[in-house]
């Protein structure tokens, strides 16, 4: 290893052990500290591993209009998000409207709303008339921050029809007790995770590869260090039980990761029962 630039994934690891350790790894291994890239460049990295569609609510979960001018551009961010942007609602536990940027990075963020069309029937009465997949998409587009609860209520009241409940889904935006009224069956469940709505403990006990996995952990520090932050505490007491201060055993993760076909815990367990054989 020549660069700390190719190896995210074993940065973020290190980052789980003492820092006078890790940095005695990083001269084994031959990596220097890892380096700060710019927001937008760390969204870009995130999109080349192939993050789930949820970080992209991990990332409004902050409530910090920096990170919510980064999501603005992300193709996943559907218009409802970027109306609710540029309306300085908060996705996390803040309180109050989020100041809204002029700017976007080096692009022009206009202030005008997109213009989402609603059917003449109002929210609801537009999703229930909706018999198909695209019809429901159409008929969801409209559902803001501030419609959960009455979709929620009128779920309750009358289920909504199949596509609909699926659209909303989807969304990323979806409160999770809003996405748990609408089905829990493990094939809704499958559905979900190949849609990339993923809750956090899974993506870091079951996501695959480990390279792309920790390679996302690692640049999410940057934009949903909250999250990330729930991951390390995931993480660290089998890192440091299973390879520790190790060299050897870091020596052998960072061999095994770019190939690496299981999970992160799998991962970590494998290298420290090769280098201690």
């Amino acid at each position: 290893m020549n660069s700390g630039n190719d190896v995210p994934g074993v940065h973020f690891l290190l980052s789980l052990i003492e820092p006078e350790d890790a940095a005695a790894v990083r001269r084994r291994l031959g990596i220097g500290e890892p380096e700060q890239h710019p927001d937008d460049r760390a969204a870009w990295e995130l999109n080349r591993l192939g993050a789930p569609r949820s970080m992209l609510l991990w990332m409004l979960e902050r409530d910090d209009p920096a990170t919510n001018q980064v999501v603005f551009h992300q193709a996943g961010a559907c218009d409802a998000i970027k109306r609710d942007i540029l309306r300085g609602l908060p996705f996390g536990g803040a309180t109050g409207r989020l100041p809204v940027p002029g700017h976007c990075g080096r692009r022009f963020c206009s202030h005008s709303e997109p213009d989402i069309p609603l059917s003449g029937h109002g929210l609801i009465g537009g999703m229930r008339e909706a018999r198909t997949m695209g019809s429901a998409r159409v008929a969801v587009r409209a559902v803001g921050r501030r419609d959960w609860a009455e979709v929620a209520a009128a779920d309750r009241a009358k289920p909504l029809p199949g596509y609909v409940r699926w659209a909303l889904t989807e969304r990323i935006d979806c409160p999770p007790e809003v996405r748990a009224q609408f089905g829990s069956h493990p094939k809704f469940t499958h559905r979900l995770r190949r849609a990339g709505i993923v809750e956090l403990r899974e993506y870091v006990e079951l996501g695959r590869p480990p390279q792309n996995v920790l390679g996302v952990l690692h640049f999410g520090t940057q934009l949903f260090p909250h999250r990330v932050g729930e991951a390390a505490a995931l993480l660290a007491p089998l890192v440091r039980a299973e390879i520790g201060a190790h060299p050897d055993a870091w020596a052998v993760l960072a061999q095994l990761l770019p190939t690496f076909a299981g999970t992160v815990p799998e991962l970590v367990s494998t290298s420290g029962a090769v280098a201690y054989v």
